[in-house]
């Protein structure tokens, strides 16, 4: 709720789309703009998209499998499967897109209303033994504890999401900072109570052995209508990769657009006007993600770089009070508000290190690699003709593609 708040002056200060990458381009400049950019494509957008497609793919294939684990490669080209219809309905039309996601979202709501009421109805009946002792046996080290907020973390992740399409939002100066103060309070209480609800019905060993909690969890207390559980969880998973795939192309496409991505990556479709060049460029790399299936190692491997640059884009307000005193900012944040959330950043970021260091080599590693490029692609103006006319031949041709497609509309 503190970040989000931070995000609420970021984003009504300065109203471009791309979200962090926009906000660390006015604050610090283009080099750190790019290397949020080349970090975010090449290591957590498509892993997120890869860990959404991964948990609609073990609901929809677990109650194939109740008493045997589900075959790694089925739940890979499942969800490389989805990503895909996905990316091809958002770049069809992104107004049907939104409706399709609005039906997605009640259904993930529903479905967490029958696991609290399921849930507190246990706990009233007097079955509290599993709360007993709750914390018996736990690990207090801070690193763990670091590592373990990373999951709790990517669980409510979206909440700055909204960020990346202020230039495509009605009356963003309202519709923001409000889609923001009533959704992340109504978030909350629902992932809190559906928890309580898990912990109630489930002992720690059980949810650890599970693949799909929500499917273990109807099992046990629902009987027959157990089936309704994976049902609407595998819809809202789908759904929520869905706005994932839409507002994260977003940024690809502002980036291109201002010269730090091939340009052929700004591009929309002539009649959709929707991104098509990044959706599909975005969709190859989240397949590439799916060389692992391992959905914890995917989150700490794309949480640490996130957390830093989220770290560097709220970092941004104090250094703009400064710059730019003078800035119009419909809404203003008390500086204690950025200060404490760059702080808790700092935690969750140093601390892994000695907890998951090859995650962090990893990502560290990836996330350097973009300073040659930048100065490569970016700075150096003077290139070989080779390789302006590849550039050009590209560009063309997928100004071809999109113009023969209306054409052929049009016959």
């Amino acid at each position: 709720m503190i970040g989000a708040l931070c995000y609420a002056e970021l984003g009504t200060s300065i109203p471009k789309s791309g979200g962090d990458y926009a906000y660390i381009h006015e604050a610090f400049g283009p080099l750190p703009a790019f290397l949020y950019l080349w970090a975010a494509n090449l290591i957590f957008v498509p892993t997120t998209n890869a860990i959404m497609g991964l948990t609609f793919a073990q609901y929809v294939l677990q109650p194939f499998f109740p008493n045997c684990p589900i075959p790694d490669s089925s739940t890979r080209l499942l969800a490389a499967a989805v990503i895909c219809i996905l990316t091809f309905a958002n770049c069809y039309d992104v107004k049907e897109t939104s409706k399709m996601q609005n039906v997605f979202m009640f259904a993930k709501v529903g479905a967490l209303v029958i696991i609290i009421f399921a849930g507190l109805t246990w706990l009233i009946t007097g079955h509290t033994e599993n709360l007993h002792n709750a914390f018996e046996g736990t690990n207090s080290d801070a690193g763990k504890i670091a590592v373990a907020f990373y999951s709790g973390i990517f669980s409510y992740s979206g909440w700055n999401y909204l960020n990346f399409m202020t230039e495509e939002l009605k009356n963003p100066y309202v519709n923001l900072p409000r889609a923001i103060y009533i959704s992340l309070p109504l978030v909350t209480l629902i992932y809190v109570m559906a928890n309580v609800a898990y912990l109630s019905v489930l002992t720690p060993t059980a949810m650890i052995s599970s693949h799909a909690i929500a499917v273990t969890f109807g099992d046990q207390i629902l009987g027959v209508m157990a089936w309704i559980i994976p049902v609407m969880v595998a819809i809202s998973a789908f759904g929520g990769l869905s706005v994932h795939i839409m507002t994260s192309s977003r940024m690809c496409f502002v980036g291109a657009r201002n010269g730090h991505f091939p340009s052929f990556l700004s591009h929309i479709h002539v009649e959709r006007f929707t991104p098509t060049p990044a959706l599909v460029f975005l969709c190859i790399l989240s397949l590439i993600m799916l060389c692992t299936s391992d959905i914890f190692v995917l989150i700490t491997y794309c949480s640490i770089v996130e957390s830093f640059f989220i770290m560097l884009s709220v970092a941004g307000i104090l250094w703009l009070r400064y710059k730019k005193p003078k800035l119009e900012r419909p809404i203003k944040v008390p500086l204690w508000i950025p200060i404490t959330f760059v702080a808790i950043c700092i935690f969750l970021v140093l601390v892994p290190c000695y907890e998951r260091p090859y995650e962090v080599f990893i990502g560290l590693a990836i996330t350097v690699s973009g300073v040659p490029a930048y100065f490569v692609g970016v700075v150096w103006k003077d290139k070989p003709k080779w390789f302006q006319k590849l550039n050009v031949k590209s560009t063309h041709a997928i100004q071809k593609l999109f113009m023969s497609s209306r054409e052929e509309k049009d016959d």
